[in-house]
Protein backbone atom coordinates (compact mmCIF):
# COMPACT_ATOMS: atom_id res chain seq x y z
CA UNK A 1 0.00 0.00 0.00
CA UNK A 2 1.67 3.59 -0.86
CA UNK A 3 1.15 6.55 1.33
CA UNK A 4 1.60 7.16 4.89
CA UNK A 5 0.42 4.35 6.92
CA UNK A 6 2.27 3.86 9.91
CA UNK A 7 4.50 5.42 12.90
CA UNK A 8 5.28 8.83 12.17
CA UNK A 9 1.88 9.42 9.51
CA UNK A 10 1.18 12.99 10.91
CA UNK A 11 4.74 14.45 10.50
CA UNK A 12 5.05 12.57 7.15
CA UNK A 13 1.81 14.15 6.37
CA UNK A 14 3.00 17.58 7.41
CA UNK A 15 6.21 16.89 5.27
CA UNK A 16 3.98 16.27 2.17
CA UNK A 17 2.07 19.71 2.89
CA UNK A 18 4.94 21.57 3.11
CA UNK A 19 6.12 20.22 -0.21
CA UNK A 20 2.78 21.09 -1.44
CA UNK A 21 3.49 24.37 -0.31
CA UNK A 22 6.60 25.10 -2.08
CA UNK A 23 5.41 23.42 -5.24
CA UNK A 24 2.58 26.67 -5.80
CA UNK A 25 5.35 29.17 -4.90
CA UNK A 26 7.36 27.57 -7.84
CA UNK A 27 4.24 28.27 -10.28
CA UNK A 28 4.60 31.15 -12.13
CA UNK A 29 1.65 33.59 -11.57
CA UNK A 30 0.94 33.62 -15.16
CA UNK A 31 0.54 30.03 -15.22
CA UNK A 32 -2.42 27.55 -14.39
CA UNK A 33 -2.35 25.84 -11.03
CA UNK A 34 -3.13 22.44 -11.79
CA UNK A 35 -2.10 18.99 -9.71
CA UNK A 36 1.22 17.31 -11.21
CA UNK A 37 -0.34 13.66 -11.14
CA UNK A 38 0.19 11.34 -14.02
CA UNK A 39 -3.67 9.79 -13.60
CA UNK A 40 -6.91 10.86 -13.92
CA UNK A 41 -10.68 9.61 -14.15
CA UNK A 42 -11.37 12.55 -15.98
CA UNK A 43 -12.53 12.17 -19.75
CA UNK A 44 -12.51 15.32 -20.71
CA UNK A 45 -9.57 17.00 -22.67
CA UNK A 46 -7.63 20.34 -21.27
CA UNK A 47 -4.94 22.07 -22.69
CA UNK A 48 -1.03 21.14 -22.71
CA UNK A 49 0.91 22.98 -20.37
CA UNK A 50 4.64 23.33 -19.67
CA UNK A 51 4.38 24.96 -16.11
CA UNK A 52 4.92 23.12 -13.00
CA UNK A 53 2.25 21.31 -10.92
CA UNK A 54 1.36 21.02 -7.73
CA UNK A 55 3.73 18.04 -6.02
CA UNK A 56 0.67 16.11 -4.12
CA UNK A 57 3.67 13.39 -3.81
CA UNK A 58 3.52 11.96 -0.54
CA UNK A 59 -0.21 12.78 0.00
CA UNK A 60 -1.59 9.14 -1.12
CA UNK A 61 -2.04 7.47 2.13
CA UNK A 62 -4.16 6.89 5.19
CA UNK A 63 -2.91 8.46 8.16
CA UNK A 64 -4.58 6.71 10.65
CA UNK A 65 -8.13 4.20 11.27
CA UNK A 66 -10.10 4.81 14.38
CA UNK A 67 -12.16 1.73 14.72
CA UNK A 68 -13.68 2.38 17.90
CA UNK A 69 -14.89 5.85 16.47
CA UNK A 70 -15.54 4.37 13.45
CA UNK A 71 -13.65 7.21 11.43
CA UNK A 72 -10.38 7.55 9.01
CA UNK A 73 -7.97 10.58 8.58
CA UNK A 74 -7.34 10.14 4.99
CA UNK A 75 -5.13 12.44 2.78
CA UNK A 76 -6.60 13.79 -0.67
CA UNK A 77 -4.93 11.43 -3.27
CA UNK A 78 -5.47 8.46 -1.55
CA UNK A 79 -7.38 6.05 -3.94
CA UNK A 80 -10.05 4.06 -2.59
CA UNK A 81 -8.26 0.62 -3.28
CA UNK A 82 -5.38 2.15 -0.70
CA UNK A 83 -8.41 2.94 1.39
CA UNK A 84 -9.96 0.03 1.68
CA UNK A 85 -7.09 -1.90 1.88
CA UNK A 86 -6.48 -0.14 5.41
CA UNK A 87 -9.89 0.24 7.02
CA UNK A 88 -11.16 -3.61 6.05
CA UNK A 89 -9.03 -5.54 8.13
CA UNK A 90 -10.77 -3.52 10.75
CA UNK A 91 -14.45 -4.38 9.09
CA UNK A 92 -14.98 -0.97 8.31
CA UNK A 93 -15.82 0.72 4.86
CA UNK A 94 -16.17 4.28 3.79
CA UNK A 95 -20.04 4.59 3.39
CA UNK A 96 -19.91 4.99 -0.18
CA UNK A 97 -16.72 3.18 -2.13
CA UNK A 98 -16.78 4.20 -5.57
CA UNK A 99 -16.81 1.38 -8.14
CA UNK A 100 -13.76 1.62 -9.87
CA UNK A 101 -9.84 0.90 -7.60
CA UNK A 102 -8.20 4.13 -8.45
CA UNK A 103 -10.35 7.08 -8.25
CA UNK A 104 -9.28 9.25 -4.85
CA UNK A 105 -11.15 10.23 -1.99
CA UNK A 106 -10.46 13.64 -2.66
CA UNK A 107 -11.43 13.42 -6.56
CA UNK A 108 -14.34 11.74 -5.33
CA UNK A 109 -15.51 14.35 -2.82
CA UNK A 110 -14.69 17.36 -5.37
CA UNK A 111 -16.24 15.47 -8.03
CA UNK A 112 -18.22 12.18 -8.48
CA UNK A 113 -18.14 9.79 -6.45
CA UNK A 114 -21.53 7.16 -6.13
CA UNK A 115 -22.07 3.52 -5.43
CA UNK A 116 -24.78 0.85 -4.39
CA UNK A 117 -24.71 2.33 -1.09
CA UNK A 118 -25.44 5.52 -1.99
CA UNK A 119 -29.89 4.84 -1.58
CA UNK A 120 -29.19 5.44 1.93
CA UNK A 121 -25.59 7.20 2.61
CA UNK A 122 -25.63 9.60 0.43
CA UNK A 123 -22.32 10.65 -2.03
CA UNK A 124 -18.66 10.39 -0.55
CA UNK A 125 -18.72 13.88 0.30
CA UNK A 126 -21.79 12.93 3.02
CA UNK A 127 -19.82 11.54 5.31
CA UNK A 128 -16.93 14.04 5.44
CA UNK A 129 -16.65 15.18 9.26
CA UNK A 130 -13.70 18.00 7.92
CA UNK A 131 -11.31 18.19 5.63
CA UNK A 132 -8.21 21.20 4.81
CA UNK A 133 -8.03 22.15 1.64
CA UNK A 134 -5.18 24.07 -0.52
CA UNK A 135 -6.34 26.85 -1.32
CA UNK A 136 -5.90 29.56 -4.75
CA UNK A 137 -3.89 31.70 -2.18
CA UNK A 138 -1.38 28.99 -1.31
CA UNK A 139 -3.16 28.27 2.13
CA UNK A 140 -4.33 25.33 3.84
CA UNK A 141 -7.30 25.98 5.62
CA UNK A 142 -9.38 23.54 7.74
CA UNK A 143 -13.11 23.41 6.88
CA UNK A 144 -16.04 21.88 8.96
CA UNK A 145 -19.92 21.57 8.25
CA UNK A 146 -21.80 24.93 9.30
CA UNK A 147 -23.71 27.16 10.54
CA UNK A 148 -21.08 27.19 13.61
CA UNK A 149 -18.50 25.29 11.28
CA UNK A 150 -14.82 27.10 10.52
CA UNK A 151 -15.14 28.23 6.85
CA UNK A 152 -18.03 26.41 6.25
CA UNK A 153 -19.21 28.11 2.78
CA UNK A 154 -15.96 26.49 1.45
CA UNK A 155 -17.15 22.89 3.03
CA UNK A 156 -20.23 23.63 1.78
CA UNK A 157 -19.28 24.51 -2.16
CA UNK A 158 -16.07 22.26 -1.90
CA UNK A 159 -18.50 19.13 -3.77
CA UNK A 160 -18.46 19.05 -7.98
CA UNK A 161 -16.13 21.74 -7.69
CA UNK A 162 -13.25 20.04 -9.22
CA UNK A 163 -10.40 22.01 -7.81
CA UNK A 164 -11.66 25.28 -8.74
CA UNK A 165 -11.73 25.81 -5.06
CA UNK A 166 -8.81 24.18 -3.98
CA UNK A 167 -7.86 20.46 -3.70
CA UNK A 168 -8.13 18.46 -0.31
CA UNK A 169 -4.49 17.68 1.58
CA UNK A 170 -7.10 15.52 4.45
CA UNK A 171 -9.84 14.03 5.10
CA UNK A 172 -11.77 12.55 8.17
CA UNK A 173 -14.39 10.54 7.08
CA UNK A 174 -16.75 8.35 8.69
CA UNK A 175 -16.79 4.52 8.21
CA UNK A 176 -19.32 1.75 8.61
CA UNK A 177 -18.63 -1.93 10.04
CA UNK A 178 -19.55 -4.72 7.32
CA UNK A 179 -19.38 -8.28 7.43
CA UNK A 180 -17.08 -10.48 5.65
CA UNK A 181 -19.81 -11.71 2.68
CA UNK A 182 -21.81 -10.10 0.43
CA UNK A 183 -25.02 -12.18 -0.99
CA UNK A 184 -26.68 -10.66 -4.12
CA UNK A 185 -29.93 -11.03 -5.65
CA UNK A 186 -30.54 -10.28 -9.34
CA UNK A 187 -34.04 -9.19 -9.81
CA UNK A 188 -35.01 -8.66 -13.37
CA UNK A 189 -38.10 -6.22 -14.07
CA UNK A 190 -39.74 -6.25 -18.10
CA UNK A 191 -40.83 -2.47 -17.70
CA UNK A 192 -39.56 1.33 -16.67
CA UNK A 193 -42.43 1.58 -14.67
CA UNK A 194 -41.75 -1.55 -12.64
CA UNK A 195 -38.56 -1.03 -12.43
CA UNK A 196 -39.22 2.26 -10.79
CA UNK A 197 -41.65 1.78 -8.50
CA UNK A 198 -39.33 -1.03 -7.16
CA UNK A 199 -36.38 1.29 -6.82
CA UNK A 200 -38.53 3.70 -4.69
CA UNK A 201 -40.23 0.78 -2.43
CA UNK A 202 -36.90 0.13 -1.50
CA UNK A 203 -35.42 3.09 -0.75
CA UNK A 204 -38.25 3.77 1.01
CA UNK A 205 -38.25 0.92 3.26
CA UNK A 206 -34.52 -0.69 3.30
CA UNK A 207 -36.23 -4.29 1.77
CA UNK A 208 -37.21 -6.25 -0.35
CA UNK A 209 -39.58 -9.28 0.07
CA UNK A 210 -38.68 -8.98 3.71
CA UNK A 211 -34.94 -9.14 3.19
CA UNK A 212 -32.92 -6.22 4.19
CA UNK A 213 -31.17 -4.63 1.44
CA UNK A 214 -27.96 -2.92 1.95
CA UNK A 215 -26.56 -2.33 -1.42
CA UNK A 216 -28.69 -1.06 -4.52
CA UNK A 217 -27.66 -0.96 -8.06
CA UNK A 218 -29.03 -2.56 -11.76
CA UNK A 219 -28.10 -2.75 -15.41
CA UNK A 220 -30.60 -1.56 -18.40
CA UNK A 221 -29.28 -4.27 -20.76
CA UNK A 222 -32.11 -3.83 -23.59
CA UNK A 223 -35.98 -2.09 -23.40
CA UNK A 224 -37.58 -4.47 -21.14
CA UNK A 225 -34.87 -6.20 -19.61
CA UNK A 226 -34.01 -4.34 -16.30
CA UNK A 227 -32.04 -5.81 -13.45
CA UNK A 228 -31.83 -4.48 -10.23
CA UNK A 229 -29.16 -6.49 -8.17
CA UNK A 230 -29.79 -6.22 -4.59
CA UNK A 231 -26.87 -6.81 -1.79
CA UNK A 232 -27.09 -7.80 2.04
CA UNK A 233 -24.13 -7.69 3.89
CA UNK A 234 -23.58 -11.25 5.73
CA UNK A 235 -21.42 -12.82 8.23
CA UNK A 236 -21.33 -16.53 6.77
CA UNK A 237 -20.55 -18.02 3.32
CA UNK A 238 -24.29 -19.38 2.85
CA UNK A 239 -26.89 -19.26 -0.11
CA UNK A 240 -30.04 -20.81 0.42
CA UNK A 241 -29.02 -22.55 3.45
CA UNK A 242 -26.04 -24.14 1.89
CA UNK A 243 -22.51 -23.06 2.51
CA UNK A 244 -20.95 -22.18 -1.03
CA UNK A 245 -17.61 -20.70 -2.66
CA UNK A 246 -17.69 -17.13 -3.37
CA UNK A 247 -17.83 -16.13 -6.61
CA UNK A 248 -14.04 -14.84 -8.46
CA UNK A 249 -14.91 -12.00 -11.27
CA UNK A 250 -11.11 -11.47 -11.54
CA UNK A 251 -10.26 -14.77 -13.30
CA UNK A 252 -12.05 -16.00 -16.35
CA UNK A 253 -15.40 -14.72 -15.67
CA UNK A 254 -17.23 -11.59 -16.07
CA UNK A 255 -19.16 -10.13 -13.67
CA UNK A 256 -21.71 -8.20 -15.72
CA UNK A 257 -22.72 -11.27 -17.79
CA UNK A 258 -23.43 -13.17 -14.90
CA UNK A 259 -26.41 -10.82 -13.97
CA UNK A 260 -27.99 -12.48 -16.41
CA UNK A 261 -26.96 -15.63 -16.38
CA UNK A 262 -27.71 -16.21 -12.64
CA UNK A 263 -30.93 -14.65 -13.29
CA UNK A 264 -31.52 -16.39 -15.99
CA UNK A 265 -31.02 -19.94 -14.20
CA UNK A 266 -33.70 -19.71 -11.46
CA UNK A 267 -32.69 -17.78 -8.44
CA UNK A 268 -30.50 -14.67 -9.45
CA UNK A 269 -28.56 -15.53 -6.65
CA UNK A 270 -24.59 -15.00 -5.56
CA UNK A 271 -22.09 -14.53 -3.18
CA UNK A 272 -18.53 -12.74 -3.14
CA UNK A 273 -16.13 -11.57 -0.40
CA UNK A 274 -16.90 -8.18 0.47
CA UNK A 275 -14.00 -7.29 -0.81
CA UNK A 276 -14.44 -8.69 -4.16
CA UNK A 277 -17.96 -7.22 -4.25
CA UNK A 278 -16.44 -3.79 -3.64
CA UNK A 279 -14.22 -3.77 -6.73
CA UNK A 280 -16.72 -6.26 -8.55
CA UNK A 281 -16.96 -3.18 -11.81
CA UNK A 282 -13.56 -2.46 -11.79
CA UNK A 283 -12.05 -5.34 -13.49
CA UNK A 284 -13.57 -5.29 -16.65
CA UNK A 285 -14.42 -1.58 -16.06
CA UNK A 286 -18.45 -2.02 -16.29
CA UNK A 287 -18.64 -3.46 -19.30
CA UNK A 288 -15.83 -1.65 -21.31
CA UNK A 289 -13.16 -4.07 -21.42
CA UNK A 290 -14.75 -5.65 -24.13
CA UNK A 291 -13.72 -3.04 -26.60
CA UNK A 292 -9.91 -4.23 -25.82
CA UNK A 293 -11.27 -7.82 -26.45
CA UNK A 294 -10.52 -8.45 -22.75
CA UNK A 295 -13.62 -10.40 -22.42
CA UNK A 296 -12.90 -13.07 -25.31
CA UNK A 297 -11.77 -16.37 -23.61
CA UNK A 298 -8.67 -16.84 -25.29
CA UNK A 299 -7.48 -12.92 -24.75
CA UNK A 300 -8.64 -13.30 -21.20
CA UNK A 301 -5.97 -16.10 -20.31
CA UNK A 302 -3.19 -14.30 -21.89
CA UNK A 303 -4.02 -10.91 -20.28
CA UNK A 304 -2.45 -10.66 -17.20
CA UNK A 305 -5.00 -10.63 -14.17
CA UNK A 306 -2.98 -7.29 -12.51
CA UNK A 307 -3.46 -5.67 -15.96
CA UNK A 308 -7.21 -6.45 -15.73
CA UNK A 309 -7.81 -2.75 -14.22
CA UNK A 310 -10.07 0.26 -15.00
CA UNK A 311 -6.90 2.30 -14.96
CA UNK A 312 -5.14 0.11 -17.83
CA UNK A 313 -8.19 0.35 -19.76
CA UNK A 314 -8.60 4.53 -19.16
CA UNK A 315 -4.77 4.54 -20.22
CA UNK A 316 -5.44 2.56 -24.07
CA UNK A 317 -8.23 5.10 -24.31
CA UNK A 318 -6.37 8.18 -23.83
CA UNK A 319 -3.53 6.52 -26.40
CA UNK A 320 -6.67 5.97 -28.81
CA UNK A 321 -7.68 9.29 -28.08
CA UNK A 322 -4.23 10.65 -28.64
CA UNK A 323 -3.46 8.59 -32.04
CA UNK A 324 -7.00 8.25 -33.23
CA UNK A 325 -6.57 4.97 -33.86
CA UNK A 326 -10.90 4.15 -33.79
CA UNK A 327 -11.27 7.25 -35.99
CA UNK A 328 -8.80 5.81 -38.69
CA UNK A 329 -9.87 2.61 -38.51
CA UNK A 330 -13.55 3.73 -39.20
CA UNK A 331 -12.75 5.94 -42.00
CA UNK A 332 -10.97 2.65 -43.66
CA UNK A 333 -14.01 0.83 -43.20
CA UNK A 334 -16.54 3.86 -44.11
CA UNK A 335 -18.03 3.85 -41.01
CA UNK A 336 -19.37 7.25 -40.07
CA UNK A 337 -17.07 9.52 -37.26
CA UNK A 338 -18.09 8.18 -33.69
CA UNK A 339 -19.06 10.43 -30.73
CA UNK A 340 -17.67 9.70 -27.37
CA UNK A 341 -20.92 9.74 -25.41
CA UNK A 342 -19.15 9.34 -21.42
CA UNK A 343 -21.22 10.17 -18.71
CA UNK A 344 -23.04 9.95 -15.37
CA UNK A 345 -26.20 11.57 -15.16
CA UNK A 346 -29.13 11.74 -11.96
CA UNK A 347 -33.09 11.56 -12.70
CA UNK A 348 -35.79 11.67 -10.22
CA UNK A 349 -36.73 7.92 -9.76
CA UNK A 350 -40.42 8.92 -11.52
CA UNK A 351 -39.07 10.54 -14.46
CA UNK A 352 -36.35 7.09 -14.85
CA UNK A 353 -38.69 5.34 -17.34
CA UNK A 354 -39.02 8.61 -19.83
CA UNK A 355 -35.44 9.02 -19.73
CA UNK A 356 -34.37 5.22 -20.72
CA UNK A 357 -37.43 5.31 -23.42
CA UNK A 358 -36.03 8.24 -24.94
CA UNK A 359 -32.42 7.19 -24.29
CA UNK A 360 -33.17 4.18 -26.33
CA UNK A 361 -34.62 5.61 -29.47
CA UNK A 362 -32.49 8.81 -29.31
CA UNK A 363 -29.03 7.79 -28.05
CA UNK A 364 -29.26 3.85 -28.42
CA UNK A 365 -26.50 2.33 -26.49
CA UNK A 366 -27.01 -0.27 -24.23
CA UNK A 367 -25.96 -1.53 -21.49
CA UNK A 368 -26.34 1.59 -19.02
CA UNK A 369 -25.66 1.27 -15.19
CA UNK A 370 -28.71 2.26 -12.65
CA UNK A 371 -27.78 3.47 -9.47
CA UNK A 372 -30.13 4.91 -6.96
CA UNK A 373 -29.55 7.90 -4.64
CA UNK A 374 -30.53 9.50 -1.93
CA UNK A 375 -28.76 13.36 -0.95
CA UNK A 376 -29.14 14.09 2.32
CA UNK A 377 -29.00 17.63 2.59
CA UNK A 378 -28.45 21.03 -0.27
CA UNK A 379 -25.36 21.42 -1.36
CA UNK A 380 -24.80 24.22 -3.10
CA UNK A 381 -22.73 23.32 -6.28
CA UNK A 382 -24.14 19.81 -6.32
CA UNK A 383 -27.86 20.51 -7.34
CA UNK A 384 -30.33 17.32 -5.83
CA UNK A 385 -33.10 17.84 -4.06
CA UNK A 386 -32.35 16.90 -0.29
CA UNK A 387 -34.76 13.68 0.52
CA UNK A 388 -35.54 12.99 -3.27
CA UNK A 389 -34.73 9.44 -4.40
CA UNK A 390 -32.63 10.18 -8.06
CA UNK A 391 -31.10 7.64 -10.18
CA UNK A 392 -27.50 7.51 -11.57
CA UNK A 393 -27.54 6.57 -15.28
CA UNK A 394 -23.96 5.87 -16.62
CA UNK A 395 -23.00 5.00 -19.38
CA UNK A 396 -19.72 4.97 -21.40
CA UNK A 397 -19.12 4.31 -25.01
CA UNK A 398 -19.16 5.89 -28.73
CA UNK A 399 -21.88 6.47 -30.90
CA UNK A 400 -21.69 6.91 -35.04
CA UNK A 401 -23.19 9.97 -35.88
CA UNK A 402 -20.86 11.33 -39.06
CA UNK A 403 -19.16 14.60 -39.31
CA UNK A 404 -21.31 16.28 -36.67
CA UNK A 405 -19.29 13.80 -33.86
CA UNK A 406 -16.82 17.07 -32.76
CA UNK A 407 -20.13 19.14 -31.93
CA UNK A 408 -20.98 16.25 -29.43
CA UNK A 409 -24.99 16.27 -30.52
CA UNK A 410 -25.43 13.25 -28.79
CA UNK A 411 -23.83 14.88 -25.53
CA UNK A 412 -26.00 18.02 -25.71
CA UNK A 413 -28.98 16.40 -26.28
CA UNK A 414 -28.77 14.32 -23.06
CA UNK A 415 -27.81 17.56 -21.00
CA UNK A 416 -31.34 18.96 -22.50
CA UNK A 417 -33.50 16.17 -21.89
CA UNK A 418 -32.02 15.22 -18.19
CA UNK A 419 -32.46 18.98 -16.86
CA UNK A 420 -35.95 18.40 -18.79
CA UNK A 421 -36.72 16.30 -16.74
CA UNK A 422 -35.24 17.93 -13.15
CA UNK A 423 -31.76 16.34 -13.30
CA UNK A 424 -28.12 16.67 -12.70
CA UNK A 425 -24.90 15.76 -15.15
CA UNK A 426 -21.87 15.35 -13.82
CA UNK A 427 -18.70 17.34 -14.71
CA UNK A 428 -16.49 14.59 -15.22
CA UNK A 429 -17.04 14.32 -18.79
CA UNK A 430 -17.52 16.67 -21.59
CA UNK A 431 -19.96 19.27 -21.13
CA UNK A 432 -21.76 22.09 -23.75
CA UNK A 433 -23.26 24.30 -21.23
CA UNK A 434 -23.24 28.26 -21.98
CA UNK A 435 -22.74 30.11 -19.25
CA UNK A 436 -25.86 31.49 -18.08
CA UNK A 437 -27.39 27.79 -18.06
CA UNK A 438 -24.28 26.51 -16.24
CA UNK A 439 -24.49 29.25 -13.34
CA UNK A 440 -28.09 28.80 -13.54
CA UNK A 441 -27.52 24.67 -12.89
CA UNK A 442 -24.69 24.99 -10.37
CA UNK A 443 -25.59 28.03 -8.45
CA UNK A 444 -22.58 30.28 -10.24
CA UNK A 445 -23.40 33.30 -7.87
CA UNK A 446 -22.61 31.49 -4.84
CA UNK A 447 -19.35 29.39 -6.55
CA UNK A 448 -17.91 32.65 -7.39
CA UNK A 449 -18.28 34.90 -4.56
CA UNK A 450 -16.64 31.41 -2.17
CA UNK A 451 -13.73 31.26 -5.28
CA UNK A 452 -13.23 35.26 -4.80
CA UNK A 453 -12.83 34.66 -0.59
CA UNK A 454 -10.19 31.47 -0.81
CA UNK A 455 -8.51 32.49 -4.57
CA UNK A 456 -8.78 35.83 -4.53
CA UNK A 457 -6.14 36.57 -6.95
CA UNK A 458 -7.84 33.94 -8.90
CA UNK A 459 -5.12 31.48 -9.61
CA UNK A 460 -7.28 28.41 -9.92
CA UNK A 461 -9.14 27.99 -13.35
CA UNK A 462 -12.85 28.32 -12.61
CA UNK A 463 -15.45 25.49 -12.54
CA UNK A 464 -16.82 26.85 -15.76
CA UNK A 465 -13.71 26.95 -17.51
CA UNK A 466 -12.46 23.43 -16.60
CA UNK A 467 -15.75 21.62 -17.27
CA UNK A 468 -16.79 23.42 -20.17
CA UNK A 469 -14.55 25.94 -21.80
CA UNK A 470 -11.62 23.18 -20.86
CA UNK A 471 -8.90 25.81 -21.59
Amino acid sequence: MSGVTAGGAWEQHAAAVDRLRASYAAIPRSAPVRLAKKTSNLFRPRAATTAPGLDVSGLDGVIEVDPVGRTAEVQGMCTYEDLVDATLPHGLIPLVVPQLRTITLGGAVTGLGIESTSFRNGLPHESVLEMDVFTGAGEVVTARPGPEGENSDLFDTFPNSYGSLGYATRLRIRLEPVPPYVALRHVRLDDTGALAKTIAEIVETGSFEGTRVDGLDGVAFAPGEYYLTLATWTDQPVLAGAVVEPSDYTGQQVYYRSIQERAASGSGEDLLTTYDYLWRWDTDWFWCSGAFGVQHPAVRRLWPRRYRRSDVYHKLVGLDRRLGIADRLDRRAGRPLRERVIQDVEVPVERLGEFLDWFDQDIGMRPVWLCPLVSRRDWPTYPLAPGATYVNVGFWGTVHVGPDAPNGPRNRAIEARVHDLGGHKSLYSEAFYDPETFDQLYDGANLAAVKRRYDPDDRLTSLYDKAVKRR
